[in-house]
């Protein structure tokens, strides 16, 4: 009986955040897909990051990115996550399994990053091309800016990963 209700209340809980999902995407906020593993690690190696650089995360997802960057690289992580359930799931991940970097529940729009020495993002292509202007104007020149899957507008990257369907990464661009 316990367990039928457990589950029926998961049920709905899961039910619940698609549906929000879904409402946000159609909106043009971009829902929660998060970026393989396999891929993190790809996208941090073509970012070149040095130990102690501040990294940014913009729509952090689950903090994926920011663990690994801090584990791996040494790096200062900060990630912005907009979506309370992501954000929770970020924390929560945090917690249960000690993953590094600070989580912000906050759009990145309103936040100064003109520290970063990398930035990170894995974001729709409307949104992407709607934040070219926020890249041009808002970060210090030489930042690296690495985008998964999809373009920034009409900036042009530095380099290209192109997509490796064997190990299953979508391309890399660098900026």
């Amino acid at each position: 009986m316990i367990f039928g209700i457990i589950s029926l209340a998961v049920m709905c809980v899961v039910v619940v955040y698609l549906c929000v999902n879904c409402y946000l995407a159609f909106f043009g906020v971009a829902p929660f897909v998060p970026t393989p593993i396999v891929a993190v690690h790809e996208v941090l190696k073509h970012a070149k990051i040095k130990k102690g650089e501040i990294l940014y995360d913009l729509g952090a997802g689950d903090g994926r990115f920011l663990h690994y960057a801090e584990k791996d690289y040494g790096a200062h992580a900060i990630g912005y996550e907009v979506d309370p359930g992501v954000f929770l799931l970020a924390k929560m991940k945090q917690w249960l399994f000690g993953w590094k970097g600070k989580m912000v529940r906050a759009n990145f729009k309103s936040k100064d990053v003109k520290d970063a020495d990398v930035i990170v993002c894995y974001m729709m292509t409307h949104s992407l091309k709607k934040l070219q202007g926020f890249f041009e104007k808002r970060i210090k020149g030489g930042t690296r800016v690495v985008s998964y899957v999809f373009a920034i507008g009409d900036l042009k990257p530095r380099k290209i990963i192109p997509r490796d369907k064997e190990r299953g990464i979508g391309r890399i661009l660098v900026y």
